[in-house]
Formats: structure tokens, C-alpha cells, sequence
């Protein structure tokens, strides 16, 4: 059933994260949204900003959200299934930090962050819960609010300087556990999806982006990569999807913002829709580096 528009954000700050960039997104939904295509497809959903928005404008028959990364998607289907326990934990963690001094949070920190990577090393299900609180509690406690994981998997980002961070975001978080009733949650590859696809399907897809430069080369939401080969796998995966007659939408990073002469995307997406917008880069260790940059929405319709 259709929900009603809700105030809703995503529950973690995630790179790439689609908020800033709805407006544009918007003018991108089919006009037949929610009527005769009523199935909805994320094979990569991320921090879930278009996937809300889309949730609490429109009614959808089936929806289908998948990612690649575990703990993520662990953390999706504990506030779909346990919200109320989650929140205990998160709110008992909040009133922990909130009154610690700088060196007592950052002892705090370490031993959360040693916790929640001994928990993905050797967790089983019955930690799941645990480390879908600790996965709140990093990312909204960390630097920059970046999920970042080295080679083997761990997560390895500092402390930031948050002076009351909320860690427990009660209202939210109950308004995405309603809107998740009824959804379809996956951890996988997104070529996985493909079988729910068809042509009453809107797919909204937005992957770990090419990066800019060799320096700027943040891919690492986890520890499997997202090379120039799995781009133009994935230019493959649109092609199909779009013989089944499916609406898609694809974002990715413009590689004309350093090199004009890089015509990668517009070769790979040549028989679709190409549109350069503006966005800001919003996670960067360098805060002169969080400026306006061109990003890429393309359609296949």
C-alpha cells in the first residue's frame, strides 16, 4: 500500500550517498511509476536515499534491495525484523559516549571498532543484532562518517570529533522498519537481481564509482573491487535488463572532470540517455576537496 510521503532519511552516512541529488533523480522517475511499473529493483542500495524516497511517494507490488556488502545488509534486516532491540542497544551506547571525555571516547571507539571486526571475522547469526548496533555506532562516530575496510575485510577507519553524534535515531529508524515490511532484502552480486527484473520493473542502480583519479581510487565498501572490467560487466547487465524491457536509471562519477578526452561511460552507455549534473563530493579527507563535481545519470528511456 502506498505510504504517504514520510520524513525519512538514510540511517548511515554512506559515500556516494544519493540525498544531495533527489531533486535531479526525480525528474528521472517513470511517469508510469507506481501504476502499471509497480516493481521496483536497488542492486545496489547503499545508504537507501533513493529507495526511501521512492518507498514513502509511491506503491510498489514487489521490491526487491540487494548489496553486496554484509554487514549493510545485516544492519537493513535487523530494523526490518528487531527495531526495538536495536534501538535498546543503540540508545544505551549513545548515553554511554555522549557524556565521555576525548580520551575516554576514543578507548571506546577502538574497543567498538575490535569488537564489530572480531564479530565479522567470527560472528555467527546470533551476533547479528550486536553488530548492526556497532555498525550504527561507527558510522555515525567515525571519521567523516566513511564505511572503509582494508584488503582483509576490516573495518579501519578513526574516530571523528563529533561532539553529540546521534547514535540512536529512534524516529527514523521506525519509520524505515515500516517501510522495509514487505521488502525483499539480499546480499549478493548484483547480476543476482536479474531474474526479478522484467518489464514492469524500475531499477535504480548506482555502483561503487570510477574514480576520478588513481589517488582518489575510494571503492572499498568492501573487500571485493569494482574495476574497470566490472564497469563495463555491469554496462552488460543494463543491456539486458533494458531487451526485458525494464526502466533503468544508472548513476556513476564523470570521467570528464579530469580528463575531457575520456569518453569511458559515453562509449559503454552510447545507446541510452546520457546526463551530466551537479554534485558535491561529500566525503574526502581534504575539505578543499568537497567541491562541485559532474556525475552522470543515465537512462534507458
Amino acid at each position: 500500500m502506498k505510504q504517504g510521503k514520510v520524513r525519512v532519511k538514510p540511517f548511515v552516512k554512506w559515500a556516494g550517498g544519493k540525498g544531495q541529488l533527489l531533486d535531479e533523480l526525480r525528474t528521472k522517475y517513470p511517469e508510469d511509476l507506481g501504476k502499471s511499473i509497480n516493481r521496483y529493483c536497488e542492486p545496489f542500495v547503499g545508504g537507501g536515499a533513493v529507495l526511501f524516497d521512492l518507498l514513502s511517494t509511491y506503491s510498489f507490488k514487489e521490491v526487491l534491495i540487494n548489496d553486496i556488502n554484509v554487514e549493510l545488509i545485516n544492519t537493513y534486516c535487523q530494523i526490518k525484523n528487531q527495531v526495538e532491540d536495536l534501538l535498546q542497544r543503540l540508545e544505551y551506547l549513545q548515553n554511554v559516549y555522549w557524556p565521555l571525555a576525548k580520551a575516554e571516547r576514543k578507548k571506546m571507539y577502538f574497543a567498538i571498532r575490535e569488537r564489530f571486526n572480531y564479530l565479522k571475522v567470527n560472528g555467527n547469526e546470533q551476533a547479528n543484532l550486536e553488530k548492526a548496533a556497532l555498525f550504527i555506532f561507527l558510522n555515525k562516530t567515525c571519521f567523516n562518517g566513511l564505511f572503509r575496510v582494508n584488503k582483509k575485510g576490516l573495518f579501519n577507519v578513526p574516530m571523528g570529533a563529533y561532539k553529540k553524534p546521534l547514535i540512536c535515531d529512534r524516529e527514523n529508524l521506525l519509520t524505515i522498519n515500516k517501510l522495509l515490511q514487505g521488502i525483499q532484502i539480499r546480499c549478493g552480486d548484483y547480476k543476482e537481481c536479474a531474474g526479478f527484473i522484467d518489464k514492469n520493473t524500475f531499477v535504480y542502480i548506482d555502483p561503487p564509482y570510477r574514480p576520478l583519479s588513481i589517488t582518489a581510487s575510494f571503492t572499498a565498501y568492501s573487500e571485493n573491487v569494482f574495476d574497470d572490467h566490472e564497469q563495463i560487466a555491469l554496462g552488460k547487465f543494463v543491456d539486458e535488463i533494458h531487451q526485458k524491457g525494464a526502466k533503468a536509471v544508472i548513476s556513476n562519477s564523470d570521467p570528464k572532470n579530469t580528463d575531457k578526452n575520456d569518453h569511458f561511460f559515453d562509449k559503454i552507455y552510447k545507446k541510452y540517455n546520457i546526463e551530466r549534473v551537479t554534485a558535491k563530493r561529500m566525503i574526502n579527507c581534504n575539505s578543499e576537496r568537497r567541491g562541485e563535481i559532474s556525475e552522470l545519470l543515465i537512462s534507458n528511456y
